[in-house]
């Protein structure tokens, strides 16, 4: 179970404003907030990893509660107990800011902030607008499915590819995904990464990614 999301916004544009880097991340630190686990409770799949996604070793680490850690019928007691309102607490946002995609013939810079499953969604707004200079939408484009990769035949994934990007443009749209490199938001990145190398055109595209699958990726 993710307690956490990443919303990352690729493509996008270079700021008109000049802004103090101290103020933007004053802001940033006093609007949003992460989610920590305050106490390891066996998941059902894996007794050495919690409900919550971490390993044990990583919650000794961040001062939750692991006296209770247990295995067999015992834990099946705690499982049923665990959920992010009563075993997680809300904290300061401390992962935000540039991070750069390779592997394209052009690398690609974009936004990224770490934020609660229960954020506002006001701030986000306000975020995405007036900090990332995106402008509102007139359209919302979300692209949901499972994580299993697979391919498409090349007339397929034309057809996707010209009919998605056509959308977007034609109507100002933003694109959200589930923001990993998997399934059909691994074909939705194909096309956005052969429209970027093309050339033709700026298309908003927004990933919202549970934080633990990202973690994950950098240890």
């Amino acid at each position: 179970m993710a307690i956490g999301s990443v919303i990352c916004g690729v493509n996008t544009p270079k700021t008109k404003r000049m802004k103090n880097k101290t103020q933007e991340r004053s802001w940033i630190e006093a609007t949003f907030q992460k989610r920590e686990c305050t106490k390891f409770i066996p998941s059902a799949k894996d007794e050495h990893r919690c409900c919550c996604g971490h390993s044990y070793t990583h919650h000794c680490g961040t001062g939750a509660d692991v006296q209770n850690y247990a295995t067999g019928n015992a834990a099946e007691v705690e499982r049923d107990q665990w959920s992010p309102g009563k075993n997680t607490r809300s904290l300061a946002t401390d992962a935000y800011g540039t991070i750069e995609f390779q592997g394209g013939p052009h690398p690609t810079k974009a936004q990224y902030v770490r934020l609660s499953h229960d954020t506002r969604p006001e701030p986000i707004v306000q975020l995405l607008c007036r900090e990332w200079n995106l402008g509102l939408p007139r359209l919302l484009i979300t692209v949901h499915g499972g994580r299993s990769n697979f391919e498409l035949q090349p007339s397929l994934k034309k057809v996707l590819r010209k009919g998605l990007l056509k959308a977007a443009k034609t109507t100002g749209a933003w694109i959200f995904t589930g923001g990993t490199n998997t399934g059909v938001t691994r074909q939705v990145g194909d096309a956005l990464l052969l429209e970027r190398a093309q050339r033709q055109g700026r298309v908003v595209s927004i990933g919202i990614a549970p934080w633990g699958i990202l973690e994950k990726t950098t240890n």
